[in-house]
């Protein structure tokens, strides 16, 4: 059975987020734009690239792979006699070819008709996986498990909930406290500015920033656990899916953090992160979230709205020690430095886009559904 076209879906917001991590990811690191003297399409018609890696075709297939599926799952979901598997593979052409051609204004970066035609490659493979699934059904039986335990506006709280335990993959000073933004954007900014009179238009701190106390490092992991739960509370049907999703959220959590530290330290090391404090905001996050579970929705995306701001507060008023610089440069001077470079932008705007959807939700009224 087919989908009403003016279903809601997931899938558009996840869209929107991928196609922007395709930019960043093509056209990094974004400096020294110049016109080369050659036509922007010269790669097309230009001889095959003598040296390849299978890491360059893997990464190529496998970035526009995602891309192709998730536009042809929105397809498929809200225009189900649209072509899905021939309007995604177009649209990753044009995509593809437009990045390609803007790289041959970046010296540091070479457009390729390989790399091209992988993506469009991956683009396929992608919307024919999901071509695939709705085929088998397993698309019309996420619909009904969806309408089973999610109000019906819910595509933007699950797109933010599928970003985040990526988000968590980047390093941060503390753990689960994504967004702490202020002390790196007040040196860049700095950095921008030197030799220019704006410089002294810059802000001036009137005391250092001093690295978080232990309670408020607790509170900043308690929150930071509680974050997803109480977004998920407000589009959840029934309490007893918030409790599964709940210890869903606790395990994808640990996971992810421990995934993030061994990718930095090793694989020895990939519970290190576990300290007194963390165990301690865990066990503190953990009884928060089963009180929670018995309230209203807009009751958790009120105290959510509050915790994040406060949250957000504690971090960005504390600085990372020296230590956490040096696991930032382990990351970016790393292999997959456009990967962790994605990762490191979830991390750090994950809360803000929680902010403004929190926001929004709230000032609407009747939006914010009473469970």
């Amino acid at each position: 059975m087919r989908t009403s076209p003016l279903r809601k879906t997931a899938a558009w917001p996840l869209v929107w987020i991928y196609t922007v991590l395709i930019f960043y990811a093509s056209l990094y690191p974004f400096d020294q734009w110049r016109v080369q003297g050659i036509a922007p399409w010269a790669f097309l018609t230009a001889p095959l690239p003598r040296y390849w890696t299978g890491f360059d075709v893997l990464s190529n297939v496998l970035g526009y792979a995602p891309f192709g599926f998730l536009l042809a799952l929105a397809l498929n979901r809200t225009r189900p006699h649209w072509p899905a598997v021939v309007l995604s593979t177009l649209a990753a052409l044009a995509l593809s070819l437009t990045l390609e051609s803007l790289q041959m204004f970046l010296p540091v970066r070479v457009p390729s008709n390989v790399d091209a035609a992988l993506n469009i490659l991956g683009a396929l493979a992608g919307a024919v996986m999901a071509r695939a699934l709705e085929w088998v059904g397993l698309l019309d039986r996420w619909s009904r498990f969806r309408d089973r335990w999610f109000v019906s506006d819910a595509s933007g709280a699950l797109a933010l909930l599928a970003v985040w335990p990526l988000a968590l993959l980047f390093p941060a000073p503390v753990t689960f406290g994504l967004g702490q933004v202020f002390e790196r954007t007040e040196t860049g900014l700095a950095h921008w500015l030197e030799d220019t009179p704006w410089l002294e238009w810059l802000p001036l701190r009137e005391v250092e920033l001093e690295p978080l106390l232990p309670m408020s490092e607790i509170l900043c992991v308690a929150i930071g656990l509680m974050l997803p739960c109480l977004l998920a509370f407000g589009v959840l049907r029934e309490w007893r899916q918030r409790i599964v999703l709940a210890a869903v959220a606790v395990v994808v959590a640990c996971m992810a953090s421990a995934l993030s530290a061994a990718l930095t330290y090793g694989p020895a090391h990939a519970w290190g992160w576990v300290s007194s404090e963390v165990r301690s905001g865990l066990l503190l996050g953990v009884l928060g979230v089963a009180v929670m579970s018995f309230r209203s929705a807009r009751v958790c995306w009120v105290l959510a709205l509050a915790a994040l701001v406060w949250q957000l507060s504690l971090l960005n008023n504390a600085s990372a020690d020296a230590y956490f610089a040096l696991t930032l440069q382990t990351w970016e001077q790393g292999q997959f430095i456009r990967f962790h470079g994605l990762i490191q932008w979830l991390g750090w705007l994950w809360p803000y886009a929680l902010l403004l959807y929190l926001v929004q939700r709230l000032s609407s009224p009747g939006r914010a559904s009473e469970s």
